[in-house]
Order: structure tokens, then sequence, then C-alpha cells
């Protein structure tokens, strides 16, 4: 048994260290130790001391052990039928980019019902190593961000700012604060090599060149450089385009920005910049004028729109387990065209009249989901910028078309190495293969069974491991659940007002 346990842990380091992108040699290095050490780890040939395990999991960024309290775990009872109705919570990644624009406000942010999830926890302790005093109000999940008349760039908390991806978007805000700083490299969820290239030429017409150096970005700014020109991003992302935002909301003059995503995200982004005496033209399409001011101190109060990806979790969590729900507060700019995918594949559905979200923009609906049996798209489906079917929305189609009727493709053009998760349904039964990186094939319809998984490093994959058990028959056990907790709150309590059987424990 003990041979067993240390095989799976060996698994475990080894999926985190491809996951992180090292190679052996590479992880041996950061420990100090031999490339043979590892491959025995690797292959559970090695004792570990609990220091060792520690040490592995700071080097691939994986909560492998946590001294006092282990790794969290789902164990969850199928097949579920789910009822009843949930409200969608605020987007993740809104309330991520609005706690890093917060840093170009002298004055008092709030926030309103902010998604209480371990991104944002990450992020709060880095502007609080600045010297930002951040205060949750109360059980609404309000947050009051006051930040100092002087920031302490030097004090930076590496551990938290290594562990979130967001940290990047500081690049923006902190060219104004700063001539020079340094940010510890971004870590979080790794989905392959996208490079930093496209935020440094959104950035560089504002005078900021980053050199990268021993897991630091080491920036410098030359105020005597203005942009000249349109900014063309060469990648319509939506950090670049934040980014960008960011830096010429403090650029007096004005700056067009082309190629700009129009997300959901950067639209919530625009909407506080505008609050914040910025003015935008352009929001909700991908060129965007943006006339800055030379300096911001406002008291200003602001609620994220609803998240579209969460919507979508709950919507393929109703189809995997033929379930009536509601679906209230969806934004449903942001899903029409998954709505129209899935209405193609036979989903029955009914939708209320609009209406507007607390930010006095965003369009809501409520969604109520019919059980309903589904067959494969006639088409690929495959993520475009918005207005297309959006990139974090795809990988639910894989758990989705395991229940239609025929074969689907998917094809996760974006993302180097997400697709390869999704082959993770085959260990509950699901026929899924992989013929690229990119692309998977996916027969249907499928009849889930209970098994024990490590949790994907990826969050979207993983929701949907957890989605595809909910559909299974029998106990599932989905193991060290971090990454969940990364990106939604409360995911498995959540589902269980609905009618889920998912149980949290930990290792003893």
């Amino acid at each position: 048994m003990s041979d067993d346990y240390k095989g799976r842990i060996g698994n475990l380091i080894r999926d985190a260290r491809k996951h992180r992108g090292l190679t052996q040699s590479q992880l041996a290095e950061r420990l100090s130790t031999s490339q043979s050490a590892i491959n025995r780890i690797e292959k559970g040939h090695q004792n570990l001391s609990l220091e060792m395990l520690a040490r592995i999991g700071a080097a691939v960024d994986s909560e492998i052990v946590a001294v006092g309290a282990g790794p969290t775990h789902l164990r969850i009872q199928g097949p579920t039928t789910l009822s009843g109705s949930i409200d969608v919570k605020t987007s993740k990644n809104a309330g991520v980019a609005l706690l890093c624009a917060s840093l170009l406000n002298r004055g008092r942010t709030t926030l309103r019902k902010v998604a209480r999830i371990e991104e944002v926890n990450r992020l709060l302790e880095v502007l609080e190593s600045l010297g930002v005093q951040t205060k949750w109000l109360n059980d609404d999940n309000d947050l009051e961000i006051v930040p100092p008349r002087d920031l302490d760039l030097s004090r930076i908390d590496e551990a938290a700012a290594r562990r979130t991806r967001s940290v990047i978007m500081f690049l923006g805000p902190l060219l104004h604060r700063a001539d020079s700083f340094d940010l510890p490299y971004a870590g979080g969820c790794n989905l392959g090599t996208r490079t930093v290239e496209p935020h440094m030429s959104a950035l560089r017409p504002f005078g900021l060149e980053v050199k990268a150096t021993d897991g630091m970005y080491h920036a410098q700014v030359n105020r005597a450089i203005e942009p000249g020109r349109p900014i063309v991003l060469t990648e319509r992302g939506d950090t670049v385009t934040e980014n960008a935002l960011m830096a010429a909301a403090l650029h007096p003059g004005t700056t067009t920005i082309r190629n700009a995503s129009s997300n959901y995200m950067v639209q919530d982004l625009c909407f506080y910049l505008q609050k914040l005496g910025v003015d935008i033209e352009g929001v909700g399409t991908t060129t965007l004028r943006v006339t800055g001011v030379e300096t911001i101190d406002v008291d200003v109060d602001y609620a994220p729109s609803e998240d579209p990806i969460e919507a979508m979790s709950l919507l393929a969590a109703a189809i995997v387990t033929k379930s009536s729900i509601t679906i209230r507060r969806a934004p449903i700019e942001f899903l029409e065209i998954e709505l129209a995918v899935l209405s193609e594949m036979g989903l029955q559905y009914e939708q209320s009249e609009e209406y507007v979200a607390l930010n006095g923009h965003t369009r809501l609906v409520d969604i109520e989901t019919r059980p309903s049996q589904l067959h494969a798209p006639l088409d690929k489906i495959h993520p475009m910028p918005f207005p297309g079917l959006n990139i974090d929305n795809l990988p639910f189609f894989a758990v989705i078309a395991a229940v239609a009727e025929g074969q689907t493709f998917l094809h996760d053009w974006v993302y180097e190495n997400r697709a390869i998760y999704l082959t993770e349904l085959t260990k509950l039964g699901g026929q899924v293969k992989l013929l690229d990186p990119h692309r998977v094939m996916i027969e249907g319809p499928t009849s889930f069974s209970g098994a024990e998984l490590i949790c994907p490093p990826a969050l979207r994959p993983a929701v949907v491991i957890l989605l595809a058990m909910l559909a299974s028959k029998g106990t599932s056990v989905l193991r060290g659940t971090y990454v969940i907790h990364r990106g939604y709150e409360d995911l498995a309590e959540r589902l269980n007002t609905l009618g889920a059987n998912i149980e949290t424990f930990r290792d003893i």
C-alpha cells in the first residue's frame, strides 16, 4: 500500500512539473538535486520527507502538501438530478482587473459583491504588501480598497505574486507610479507558453521596457516616450487590452487602442475607469479611444457584472445531469453564441425578459433549463474573441458533447495544452480522443461511472471533471481541488443547494 501511495505522489509531482512546463533536469536544478533523483521520485521509488514535499510543491507551484492542513478533496455521489434556482456570482476576471485598476486611484474604491476566490485573495495579499488597505465590509462580499500616499514596491509579497497570473496587470498602473520597479514572475493557471510579449508591445508606447531575469520582471519607464500613433495589439487578449487601458487612463491625451478585446471583463474595466473620470469611446468594440487624466483621486463605488463562465458551468451541470434548474442573473450578451450552439444540439430552455446588472450596463436574463436529448453539432466547436464563443467556455462543451449522440470535434486553438486535460473524461467512461494538442474528438452518449482522479491543474478542465462526476454512477473522488477555489467561490456547496451530493474532505 505504501509503495502504491508513493507512486501516486510521484504521478502528482510529474503532472505538476509538466504543467509548469519544466523538464526533470530544470526541476532538479530548482531543488539542488539530480535529474536521476527526480526520475526516481516520479516513479514512486523514493521516500520523501515532508520538507522535501513542501519544497517540491513550492518549485512547481502546486499544493502537494500543506503543513497543518492538507489539500482539499471532493467526494461526489452520483448520478445526481439537480433542481431549484441559483444566482450567478460576479465575474472573477472583472474582479481581478478592477483590483489591479484600483492602483490608478488615489481615493477609496468600493467594489460590490466581489468573487471571494483564491485568485482574489492572492492579489489582496500583494496589494496589502504594497501598503494598500483592503477590507471586506460585509457578508455580501463588498470590498473597500484604500491606497497609501506612496506605494512601497520594494516590499511586494513575492510568494503571493508568484501564485497568480494576474500580477502582470500591475504593469499598466505601476508605470505611472514609479520610474523603475520589479515584479515577480506570474504563475497561476499554466496553459502553455503564452508570452508576455503582447503586453510589452502594448506598453512600450508609454515608455515601459521590461527585462525578464531571475524570475523577475525588471521594469524601467522612460517618461519622454508617449504614444504617437494608435496602439495596435498583436493579440486581442483580455489582459493585454486591460493593461493598455490602465496605462492610457493616466496618460493625459487621447490614446487609440485597436484590435482591443471587447470581452466582459474589459467592458467592466471601461465602466469603472469612466467612473474615475477617464473618457472612453467605443466600449464593446475593438477600437477604444481613451482620453486619460493626469491624476485620479475620487471615492468611487462600482459593482462588477455577473460571470458568464460561471453561468456556462451551471448550464453544463444542468445539461449533463438532465436537470431542470433556473440560472438567475446570467449575462446574456456573453452567452448568446453558446446558447445558439446548444439549441442546435437540442437543448430546450426558457429565457426571461432582459434586465440590467448593478453596473448599469450589462444585460442579464434568467435561464430555465429542461431535460433534453442532445446530438452532436454538424460543425466543429471552436472559440473566438468576443462576440464569438468564449475561450473559457469551450472546455464545458467536452462534457456536454460526451452526453450528446454522435461525434463532436472541439478545437481549442488558443492554448497549447489545455485540450489534453479533457482526455481525463475517459477515466470516468467518456470516449475522448486527443487528435493533437489543440483538437479532441468526443463520441457520445456516455454512461459515466465513478472513479478517483487527481484534479487537472487547469481551472476549467478541473470543473469539467467535477461536472462529469455529478452525472457518474457511484462514488467519485476528485483530489487536490485548490485550482477550482482559484476561480469559483463555494462551487461544491452551491451545487449541493441544487441537490448535488458533494462532500469536502482532507487526508488525515
